[in-house]
């Protein structure tokens, strides 16, 4: 078993326990981050797994315990299937009720960006963790939208999410909007529903123009927005990838961090010096 310690400048220990992750390569995935001018960090859902979110494909993921939520996140069984949407709802009032607060592991990227490094947080995740955590919101990249806020299908009308989950709390399982009786969905983007041309094409750019992309906690399976790891590597960046199992994008990686996300993310920010 391996241990590493390290001790930030105000005398907090950070360690890391894995069988799986050398010694040398935190060494030099630190050294990557301390020399390098643009990081961009790519997240998906295993990062915020220890605020209590959980994740969608790992082992105790939602699609892997219950298939039926997968359909939740298609755009044509939810807006067609009333089933669909009561269970979307459930999850929305379990999952983001505002209760769930960032870890260590967003708490890491603030370091980066205090430390004048971090240019981008590009984001599968739709809970809003990263602006919470104090990643100034103009740096947060949210490819895949947000459930922060939600909308009418038919009228547009937007409303924080807050307000529609405390209506399910009161008892109504599928919410429609108050003005039309249209079907309300989240800002979070579904399957088969298009992308916002802008945001990926800032996503790509980041990516391309960064020294070192940290891509962390996602199986890296989802397209458009896994093409940031090719697209940073194009670009002359070191590719780092943080996960808890193997992804879709390992062979493209010059490191391969792999065990608990957070311990990971702390001991390279405090072997970096980002932590004062």
């Amino acid at each position: 078993m391996l241990v590493l310690l390290y001790v930030c400048a105000s005398g907090r220990i950070w360690t890391v326990k894995d069988e799986q992750i050398s010694a040398a390569d935190l060494e030099q995935v630190s050294q990557w981050l301390k020399d390098a001018e643009r990081i961009v960090v790519f997240t998906g859902a295993g990062i915020s797994t220890d605020s209590g979110i959980p994740d969608f494909r790992g082992p105790n993921g939602l699609w892997t315990k219950n298939p039926l939520a997968e359909k939740t996140s298609t755009l044509s069984y939810y807006l067609n299937d009333p089933e669909v949407r009561k269970v979307a709802w459930e999850g929305r009032v379990r999952n983001f009720n505002g209760t769930a607060q960032p870890n260590d592991g967003h708490h890491a990227l603030v370091h980066m960006q205090r430390a004048g490094k971090l240019s981008a947080v590009i984001t599968q995740n739709v809970d809003g963790l990263h602006q919470d955590s104090g990643i100034e919101p103009v740096n947060v990249v949210e490819v895949h939208g947000t459930i922060k806020f939600g909308r009418c299908w038919e009228c547009k009308d937007r409303r924080p999410m807050k307000y529609f989950i405390e209506r399910v709390i009161a008892g109504e399982e599928d919410p429609h909007c108050e003005l039309c009786g249209g079907v309300v969905k989240s800002d979070a983007i579904l399957f088969e529903q298009a992308l916002v041309p802008e945001v990926i094409d800032r996503a790509f750019d980041e990516a391309g123009r960064c020294d070192v992309l940290l891509a962390v906690g996602s199986t890296l399976a989802v397209g458009p927005a896994n093409q940031v790891v090719p697209r940073a590597k194009a670009g002359g960046a070191k590719v780092v990838i943080v996960n808890g199992d193997t992804t879709h994008m390992d062979g493209y990686a010059h490191v391969l961090l792999r065990g608990s996300i957070s311990p990971i993310l702390q001991a390279l920010v405090a072997s970096a010096g980002f932590l004062t």
